[in-house]
């Protein structure tokens, strides 16, 4: 039987189901190991933290550790490996961090403050090209004072720097495994995170297995976890529904995410459920490509998009249009491409081109990643292939790759029009705004702004309270309307897919929408 829950209706069950007396408890016996088995379509593109900017966080979260961290359901970052952080000052430039005592990495090496500034330094002496570096742009210099104190300079106030702290890219990696110049590539890990990495098959699988070194705020409900990767989502719906993994995240396309909540298999014993989503789906086009280059031509193509349409054949109410680059739920989010573009206009397209001296169908290739984002990427793109060719403007070739590859061609400057999705780092405007611009974009490409990344940003990063901030990044979104870069399409909804007879999904997702494993157990009866 399926059924949907929501955070708060998932948190209300469990509770009558305790005042009743005849509940389930995590863990069951606890003779029997628990072990569990958890798929998804996001396969780490690299294991070392100094690389990663994107899904490969959602394992570095459950085998690294970082000084503060997002536990669920909080809305700002508490410690982790630290015993305690805080400002020492009022202009949100210097950050002092005090560790717990005895941590040490899976490898028996001490974690210290020497180990903490060197995870950091790391990950900008190697400066990877779209990697985390982009995030470290307000750091100085990092102090440690004495073995469990570290303090970081900031070159300029940023209120939001604790929130990087807590992502995964901040990961605390032992000196002694980690080279600083070069990105750590054997298919290892050697971190002080809730589980250990036992054996890494890339694509395949990762086998975690429970850390007994760790000392940090997760309260791990289960043994071990191996993950599987699968690289479509209809294997992986199947998969779960044989019995061959107890639980999905990161993937679950549209119709898989419908027919489970509609119950069109009442056979099989399954429950799906739904989270708040931040994650977002744009194009972003090359400022170097003949057409994309075009302001002309991106506007055109931001007057034709309709994203009713597209929301509405593709992804049927699992997702919803999104006309900023700052989703709804967040502070700050305006409607900037509607108020700018409104509905889909095939003649405002026409004149757009015209003015500019482009009267046949503008020739593009559009690329997009077949295994991150679902099964659902390849009719997205098919949609919006559609729409525009309709207009008679445009012809579209269409292109796909691994996201592995996907990601080393966009980083490269190789693709003209290309698809990507942002999970936040932080719930903060800033992480929708931040990483995009600037010499070190995530987008692979620079995208020098000027009054976003010299004024708004600065601006806002004075401001301990992120609810009064809206006035800067309002005007970073107008101009992000002006350029047409980015071209926001949708936001969407988080699904956990699991057995019934499997706890903990309601928690399983944190504020940054990473998959914290140790919140999953098999239920069993008192």
């Amino acid at each position: 039987m399926f059924y949907r829950a929501s955070l708060q209706a998932a948190a209300a069950l469990a509770s009558l189901s305790l005042l009743a007396g005849c509940g389930l408890l995590p863990g069951g016996d606890s003779d029997v190991e628990q072990k569990l088995s958890v798929g998804t379509t996001s396969s780490p593109s690299t294991l070392d933290p100094a690389a990663a900017w994107d899904g490969s966080w959602e394992l570095m979260r459950n085998v690294f550790q970082t000084l503060v961290s997002f536990p669920t359901g909080s809305t700002s970052p508490e410690p982790d490996a630290a015993d305690n952080c805080r400002f020492t000052d009022n202009t949100s430039t210097a950050y002092r961090c005090e560790l717990r005592k005895g941590l040490k990495f899976s490898n028996g090496d001490k974690l210290d403050a020497e180990a903490v500034k060197y995870s950091i330094d790391r990950i900008r002496s190697i400066a990877v090209k779209g990697g985390p570096v982009g995030m470290l742009g307000s750091l100085d210099r990092v102090e440690t004072k004495g073995d469990d104190v570290v303090v970081f300079h900031l070159s300029k106030p940023d209120a939001t720097f604790p929130f990087v702290l807590a992502t995964p890219a901040m990961s605390l990696v032992a000196p002694s495994a980690y080279s600083k110049h070069k990105i750590r590539d054997d298919g290892k890990v050697t971190g002080s995170g809730p589980y250990l990495l036992d054996d890494y098959e890339p694509g395949d699988r990762s086998e975690l297995v429970r850390n007994p070194d760790y000392k940090g705020f997760a309260d791990r409900k289960n043994d071990a976890v191996t993950i599987r990767y699968f690289k479509e989502s209809g294997a992986m719906v199947a998969a779960l529904k044989k019995d061959e993994i107890d639980a999905t995240y990161r993937g679950l396309g549209a119709e898989e995410v419908v027919n489970l909540e509609d119950n069109k298999d009442a056979d099989s014993d399954l429950q799906i459920v739904e989270s708040v989503g931040a994650d977002i789906r744009f194009l972003v086009f090359n400022p170097e490509d003949p057409a994309a280059g075009n302001p002309a031509v991106r506007r055109a193509i931001a007057q034709l998009v309709d994203r009713d349409a597209l929301v509405a054949k593709v992804y049927r109410g699992t997702a919803e249009p999104l006309y900023s680059m700052v989703p709804k739920g967040i502070a700050a989010h305006t409607t900037s491409f509607f108020d700018t573009f409104g509905d889909p206009d095939r003649k405002k397209a026409e004149r757009i081109l015209t003015k500019a001296g482009i009267t046949e169908p503008v020739a593009m290739t559009f690329w997009f990643t077949t295994d991150r984002y679902g099964s659902s990427t390849a009719p997205e793109f098919a949609e919006l292939k559609r729409q525009l060719e309709a207009s008679g403007l445009f012809r579209i070739t269409l292109k796909s790759k691994p996201w592995k590859t996907f990601q080393e061609g966009f980083t490269k400057g190789q693709y003209p029009v290309f698809g990507r999705g942002w999970f936040p780092d932080f719930p903060d405007p800033d992480n929708f705004i931040a990483p995009f611009v600037g010499k070190d974009s995530v987008t692979g490409m620079p995208y020098v702004k000027d009054e976003i990344t010299n004024q708004l940003l600065p601006q806002s990063r004075k401001e301990s309270d992120r609810g009064a901030v809206s006035k800067q990044f309002e005007r970073a979104q107008e101009i992000l309307v002006d350029d047409v870069r980015l071209l926001p399409l949708w936001q969407g909804k988080l699904y956990v897919a699991a057995g019934e007879d499997i706890g903990g999904g309601e928690r399983a997702l944190d504020p940054q929408t990473v998959m914290q494993m140790w919140e999953l157990y098999r239920k069993a009866s008192w």
